[in-house]
């Protein structure tokens, strides 16, 4: 599997790139501020041609350039209902399925947005990912009153678990059950 990543904007929200492998189809997920220029280059750069945008929440910098990628590339931006009326421009319901030839799980996180949610897949070596958003970070949460649900999500997911957040280095589920001061402790 190819996962291609890089942060964008004033806020260095993460966009990534998803898919099967180079010269093929691929998921692009959280297209926020300033994304352009960084992603066509990834694009050429691996030979990728956008299938699916997806968003983990509604918020500018995770979806700030859906509108003109989704033009662009004839594609719609997948976002949960509830976060809707948080981008100007046209999306349709997030929903779990095969997009790019991905398998892709929607498990929903409210608390930071009302529609934030968490994208897991399996890749095809054995290893797990789960895009958290703004809903977990390397060693914090987005919000801590929402922090019973994140533990609630990280119980469901093992150690192993790789985590790209919205901002900020990658993870593991396991590092943050060790280490995270709102998920340490919690058994989850």
């Amino acid at each position: 599997m190819l996962v291609v990543g890089f942060g964008s904007g004033p806020l260095q929200a993460n966009c990534y790139l998803l898919a099967e492998a180079a010269g093929g189809p691929c998921v692009v997920v959280d297209p926020g501020q300033e994304v352009a220029a960084p992603l066509a280059a990834a694009l050429a750069e691996h030979r990728l041609v956008p299938a699916a945008l997806m968003a983990t929440h509604g918020h500018p910098d995770h979806v700030a350039s859906a509108a003109s990628l989704s033009a662009e590339h004839g594609v719609p931006l997948h976002l949960h209902p509830a976060d809707a009326d948080l981008h100007d421009g046209a999306s349709v319901p997030l929903e779990a399925g095969t997009f790019a030839g991905l398998e892709i799980d929607v498990r929903p996180a409210p608390g930071h947005t009302p529609g934030s949610v968490v994208l897991v897949l399996e890749t095809a070596e054995g290893g797990r990912l789960a895009l958290t958003g703004d809903t977990l970070f390397a060693g914090s949460v987005g919000r801590g009153d929402v922090a019973e649900a994140v533990r609630e999500l990280v119980a469901n997911l093992p150690d192993d678990t790789v985590v790209l957040p919205g901002h900020g280095p990658a993870t593991t589920i396991g590092r943050e059950r060790a280490g995270n001061p709102f998920l340490a402790g919690t058994g989850a």
